[in-house]
């Protein structure tokens, strides 16, 4: 049997996931983070998309988070999300229009806060997709 570590994604709204797993794969914002049973503690910010897990029976789940941190304890996974949710549960069709959205503000600012909100939904909307066709690829194969 594999080496498991306990691991939780909560939100401000709700816990998402919490149980045993092999492998947490996450977004930094420095890069990608693969934490196995055994990592070093640390602290690290999440940047919106995708966090792939392998559960304790080999199982391969992805989670879509909008941001957040994460904190590796020896016993311990913890992704505390702005917002989180199932990649299952995304409308890719509702994404991709909130992404062309984004793009059309962007293109179409008047002001200085206007762009910043634009670029953040635009990082948001590209995440939700990039988390969508990581979950076809995984359906795929």
């Amino acid at each position: 049997m594999a080496m498991t570590v306990h691991c939780d994604i909560v939100s401000a709204e709700e816990s998402i996931y919490s149980g045993r797993v092999e492998l947490v794969v996450a977004a930094g914002v420095l890069g990608d983070l693969g934490i196995a049973p055994g990592h070093a503690p640390l602290l690290s910010e999440l940047q919106p998309g995708p966090v792939r897990i392998i559960k304790q029976n080999g199982e391969e789940e992805i989670f879509f988070v909008s941001g957040g941190f994460i904190e590796v304890q020896p016993n311990l996974v913890t992704l505390l999300a702005d917002s989180a949710v199932r990649a299952k549960e995304i409308d890719e069709a509702q994404a991709a229009q909130a992404k062309a959205e984004a793009e059309r503000l962007l293109v179409n600012q008047s002001s200085e806060f206007e762009y910043s909100k634009a670029a953040a939904e635009l990082a948001q909307a590209a995440a939700r997709l990039r988390t969508v066709q990581q979950l076809r690829r995984k359906l795929g194969a």
